[in-house]
């Protein structure tokens, strides 16, 4: 392992002990809630909004895997202060950058769900496009 991936690791378990926004958000604009039935990580995301429709604040809670734990604290810094619009749209890509290590297929599915999570209560919040990659139509990520 390079020292690079040692460097990213070490973040992911920070984040996993140390979760960013931990706790639901009361009140809140907007929520969803969504698990991943191949592995039982379970994530609940609350959103706040201020002026002009941008994330003043996002809380989650959650129990899984150490990656969508620490994913999903790193997917709330990341989205803080940013238009709903723009995070609606906002490709994986970005948040897997931000993980920084190469994931197993059913890994990524676990760093996801926040992500899909997040843009589902958005959706429901703003009416922002609903993107159809996050795999509900196969019941890998159900979302509510």
């Amino acid at each position: 392992m390079s020292e690079f991936e040692q460097l990213y690791r070490e973040v992911i378990l920070d984040h996993y002990k140390s979760p960013r926004n931990f706790g639901l958000l009361d009140p809140s604009d907007a929520t969803a809630e969504g698990q991943n039935p191949l592995c039982g990580d379970e994530v609940t995301v609350t959103v706040r909004f201020g002026e002009g429709d941008v994330i003043e604040a996002v809380g989650f809670e959650g129990r899984g895997c150490a990656i969508s734990q620490a994913a999903t604290s790193m997917l709330t810094d990341l989205v803080k202060g940013r238009p709903a619009g723009e995070v609606a749209v906002m490709p994986k890509e970005e948040l897997l950058e931000e993980i920084g290590i190469p994931l197993t297929p059913v890994r990524l599915k676990c760093a996801l769900l926040g992500l899909g999570v997040l843009k589902v209560a958005l959706h429901r919040a703003k009416g922002t496009p609903l993107p159809g990659e996050w795999g509900t139509a196969t019941g890998e990520i159900s979302l509510s």
